[in-house]
């Protein structure tokens, strides 16, 4: 029994025989292999295309500065995953990948899905700074989390956010998302009644959305980034372990509560 939709059984990815691979339609062994960055290789197996210098180098920016930042939940699960089974680190990498949410490093997915509703209601005539105040005064209202603002550390600014946008204004390449992702700075505030600093995740959407990255793979970043940072913890775990150490004292901080009755 089929389920779903009965699309033509193609795939434009890669194909094999005895002697060779083709990718995207590119040989791999006499074409890609020493011909292109990783950066580039990835680019071309998500979008079908090579990317152009811009969009090479800030898919190298953006995935250098979403790959590491300390002992992260996805860190800390990938540690003590890899001390309880030493022999498969695959699952401890997918054990800190799949922490990838809304609240740890899914948030620019949700930032892309804000600004690609933003920058349809620019197009159609409306002002671009009043659809970023509605827009956050509604996030508000519904007491929701205001994607791409605030962060438990950085503060008053997100320095990797900061970097990128004077990247992009110094190679040009700034367009409508991230005019839009400034405009939510001073509407945030006004929503909040304080400031919020932009955390790293805003501009990394609205770069991407900027230079034609297609918006539903914009996740796709932080989980390629961060499985080279998980990859980095698990190096140093097989050497100097400390997952059950954190686990010790994630045991120790919590107290225990009895039920009556």
């Amino acid at each position: 029994m089929l389920i779903g939709k009965g699309d033509p059984g193609v795939t434009s990815i890669c194909t094999a025989d005895a002697s060779s691979i083709e990718i995207r339609g590119r040989d791999l062994a006499s074409d890609l292999m020493g011909g292109v960055t990783f950066t580039e290789f990835f680019y071309l197996l998500v979008t079908g295309r090579m990317p152009d210098e811009n969009q090479r180098f800030f898919l190298d920016v953006l995935l250098v500065s979403i790959a590491e930042h300390g002992l992260t939940p996805t860190a800390q699960a990938a540690r003590m995953t890899l001390d309880a089974d030493p022999n498969c680190i695959q699952a401890a990498v997918a054990a800190g990948i799949l922490g990838c949410g809304t609240v740890v490093l899914g948030t620019a997915d949700l930032c892309g899905r804000l600004l690609v509703e933003a920058q349809a209601r620019v197009e159609k005539g409306e002002d671009r700074d009043a659809v970023a105040e509605e827009l956050a005064a509604g996030i508000r209202a519904r007491r929701e989390k205001m994607p791409g603002f605030g962060h438990p550390l950085h503060h008053p600014v997100d320095p990797r956010a900061e970097r990128i946008l004077q990247l992009a204004d110094d190679k040009g390449v700034a367009g409508p998302h991230l005019a839009l992702a400034r405009s939510f700075r001073p509407a945030v505030e006004k929503a909040w009644g304080r400031p919020i600093p932009m955390n790293v995740s805003m501009p990394i959407a609205a770069v991407l959305l900027d230079l034609g990255f297609p918006q539903a793979m914009i996740k796709a970043i932080p989980i390629l980034a961060r499985t080279a940072g998980v990859l980095g913890h698990l190096a140093e775990e097989q050497e100097r372990p400390i997952g059950f150490l954190m686990s010790h004292h994630g045991e120790t901080a919590i107290a225990y509560e009895r039920q009556e009755g």
